[in-house]
């Protein structure tokens, strides 16, 4: 059964009368926790609704290192559960959703005097196959590794250990989960802030919000609601628990592949505090990040990476590949973060030595989930709903279905097998409705990008895009991959996608100019 269009012209239309429904269960946030807490209640059946303030993926959702990994650092903390569980999701993720979550060949260097070394390494490997199931590295002496890795940086150099995870595109997995809920009859709006929640004696049976296009503000009711607004969830909780959470901003720099080409993703620890950095492939460019930082800037706007920042990544270019002579001119766009790290409020602790565990805490008819990984999506969502169960009134088993259904791709003759397995891994069940518009769009890519024209066609008709810079940073990449956010491309942009989003001259020229504003903001180098 074809759904309904998912535009703005059906959110205006529809949000009275959804607004007016009894529901079981309202999400509140649109990254890939509430996303994941919207899918697996609607496989059950539950009537559920998630609102997200802003766009979907518009946090930390988009904005991460695009990594589905078990965290061999976790490892290193004791937080054995926490690996063992990612590692099998990791592996979930991978079996049902290739094109969208792929494997990523890791390769760690070793140094001459250097810590871990290739003993070290191996044994903490040991543990994570062990953990996943499966044997999955393998030592690289140091002939071997110059083929594997030429440039890197050769004082001391031992060898080398290869080990795979997966990586993928943040903001699509979210847009593909929520395809997934919307399917078995969840919705999504994005754009609506909850303003508070609705008590009655004692316990939360609703809330208020406000419609960020309108103004006008609506009253919702529900038998529960679920908190997934990762660093903002504090906000409508109550006062008294002694957990918090710690903001911590992590930022990253993207080049051009062919500035530092690499086949695979390369970790290391920074010459300058030890901290684990990465440097690997995504989308036809190449990654450098992560930091680790206490966020202080206001959450209600975009994270931007500071010059500090700049800085050191680019001196983790120059520690691990010094040939490549990485300047800051060579920087393609930026992204930063923030992770919604638990924590116990202990000041002196740094912020890489925060465990990453989640906590859930419950109040009647109210659940907030604090914390977690994009890879454990699932396991998230179960527990929350689990909490949920005594206020819905429905229990709540896992069986181990699958997130994502098989996709059945139709014959397409005009994309070569890897384009074809990106497009079902990205759009999943809405994949024949995007192959429809590429008669009328055609099959040409954007620029040097990965990303088809049809692509920005069918996010601007079927992917409730309200502003430019969801429909260039989130459904699409084209904001990130291409040279001055994708600037030279926003005319042929306007030509296709105005149309489609219903905006008359005025409107897009705004659009334009707040979307470049903010890409300069906030995705390019620091401003002076």
């Amino acid at each position: 059964m074809r759904m309904p269009p998912w535009n703005a012209a059906w959110r205006e239309q529809a949000l009275p009368e959804l607004a007016a429904r009894d529901w079981d269960l309202i999400v509140v946030g649109g990254g890939i926790s509430g996303a994941g807490i919207l899918r697996e209640a609607a496989r059950r059946g539950w009537k559920c609704l998630l609102l997200e303030q802003r766009d979907f993926a518009w946090g930390t959702s988009s904005r991460s290192s695009k990594m589905v990994h078990g965290g061999l650092r976790y490892i290193a903390k004791g937080q054995l559960k926490l690996t063992r569980d990612s590692v099998r999701e990791r592996q979930r993720l991978l079996q049902e959703a290739p094109g969208l979550v792929d494997p990523l060949s890791f390769l760690m260097a070793h140094y001459r005097g250097v810590f871990p070394g290739p003993k070290v390494f191996g044994g903490l490997l040991a543990v994570y196959d062990a953990l996943a199931g499966k044997r999955n590295h393998l030592y690289y002496p140091l002939q071997q590794l110059r083929y594997l890795a030429p440039g890197l940086k050769e004082e001391g150099l031992l060898g080398g250990t290869r080990f795979f995870d997966a990586v993928t595109d943040d903001a699509r997995l979210v847009m593909r989960v929520l395809g997934e809920a919307r399917g078995d009859g969840g919705e999504a709006l994005n754009g609506l802030k909850v303003i508070e929640l609705l008590r009655e004696e004692g316990r939360v049976v609703g809330l208020w919000v406000e419609d960020s296009e309108s103004g006008q503000r609506f009253s919702l009711r529900s038998r529960a609601v679920a908190q997934a607004t990762g660093a903002w969830a504090d906000r409508l909780r109550p006062k008294s628990s002694f957990e918090r959470i710690r903001p911590l901003r992590g930022s990253h720099l993207l080049l051009p592949a062919w500035r530092l080409p690499v086949a695979h993703a390369f970790s290391f620890m920074h010459g300058a505090d030890r901290r684990p950095v990465f440097v690997f492939p995504w989308e036809g460019a190449t990654v450098v990040g992560t930091t680790d930082l206490d966020h202080s800037d206001s959450l209600d706007r975009d994270a931007r990476i500071s010059a500090e920042e700049v800085g050191y990544l680019l001196a983790a270019c120059a520690q691990q590949f010094p040939g490549a002579q990485i300047r800051a001119g060579d920087v393609l766009s930026t992204w930063a973060g923030v992770r919604p790290v638990v924590s116990d409020g202990a000041t002196s602790r740094e912020p890489s030595d925060e465990k990453r565990e989640h906590a859930l805490w419950v109040e009647p008819g109210c659940v907030t989930l604090a914390g977690g990984k994009l890879t454990t999506f699932r396991l998230l969502a179960l527990e929350v709903l689990q909490a949920c169960a005594e206020f819905v009134g429905q229990p709540v088993e896992d069986r181990g279905a699958a997130s994502f259904r098989p996709c059945q791709a139709p014959a397409m003759p005009s994309l070569s097998p890897a384009q074809q397995k990106r497009l079902a891994g990205r759009h999943g069940r809405e994949l024949p409705g995007l192959l429809a518009l590429m008669e009328q769009v055609g099959n040409q890519r954007v620029a040097a990008t990965e990303t088809l024209w049809v692509e920005v066609a069918w996010a601007a008709q079927s992917e409730l895009v309200l502003h430019l810079d969801d429909l260039l940073l989130r459904r699409t990449r084209l904001g990130l991959l291409v040279a001055a956010g994708a600037q030279a491309e926003l005319p042929r942009i306007r030509a296709l996608c105005q149309p489609l989003l219903g905006w008359n001259d005025a409107r897009w020229e705004q659009e334009e100019r707040d979307y470049l504003a903010l890409w300069r903001s906030c995705y390019s180098l620091p401003q002076d």
